[in-house]
Parts: structure tokens; C-alpha cells; sequence
């Protein structure tokens, strides 16, 4: 088995659909809008060979406070292939004012720096 995509909520379509596209290099379809579920639109960013992610908005969604101390899914992590690759998308995201947690080696021995997308979502990237 393995993840088919993840989806992410998002008032921010556009936005998310940028940060996904310029911070990993996302390949992105078009733009789907339903026509039975009024006001919802989509994009799917591939990123790599294995990641896939569904942006997703629709009218009416509430913003909600990510942090790493409530139940559901904390952040996502995306290796990018080494220690100078994260250190790199920190520097970029550190000049983007989007860096949460500069590059460090956790006590499980990952090297990673923690990001936010545009909605604060956190993500870590990991070599």
C-alpha cells in the first residue's frame, strides 16, 4: 500500500497553490470547479514521484489554529533529499518570513527544519 494524496482544506486557493508550486516545484492541473457542490474548486500538486497533494476550498470554511497540541494531524514531512537541500528551502523560507524552526537534528536523529504554508499549516523538511 501506500498514500494515494492528502488533502488540505484551504481558504486561500490561490496562495496554496503558488507556495506548493515555488517551495517544492509542484507539477499542478488545472483548476477544477464542481458543478453539483457549489463553490468548490481544487487543484492536485504532484510533487516528486510519490507525493500528492489535493488543495482544496470551498465558502464558509473556518480558519482553524495549527499547533502541535490537539488531536488530528500535527504537520507533514517531506524528505528533500539531504541536509543541504533543507538548509536551503530554510534560508528561503526564513527570507519568506514562513520559517517555524530552523534546521536542527531532533533526538531521533532527523535533520529537519519546520515551515508554514500559506493557511500556517506546519510542515517538516527533512533530508
Amino acid at each position: 500500500m501506500k498514500v494515494a494524496h492528502i488533502a488540505l482544506w484551504t481558504r486561500q486557493l490561490e496562495q496554496q497553490a503558488r507556495f506548493w508550486v515555488d517551495f517544492f516545484a509542484g507539477d499542478i492541473n488545472d483548476k477544477y470547479c464542481s458543478r453539483t457542490n457549489h463553490g468548490f474548486a481544487s487543484y492536485f500538486v504532484k510533487i516528486g514521484d510519490n507525493i500528492a497533494i489535493e488543495l482544496m476550498t470551498k465558502p464558509g470554511l473556518s480558519a482553524g489554529t495549527p499547533d502541535n497540541n490537539h488531536t488530528g494531524w500535527v504537520h507533514l514531512a517531506i524528505a528533500v533529499g539531504g541536509a543541504e537541500k533543507v538548509d536551503l528551502l530554510a534560508q528561503r523560507a526564513d527570507a519568506q518570513g514562513i520559517l517555524v524552526s530552523p534546521p536542527r537534528t531532533t533526538g531521533d536523529g532527523y535533520y529537519e527544519a519546520v515551515i508554514k504554508d500559506p493557511d500556517g499549516n506546519l510542515i517538516e523538511i527533512v533530508a
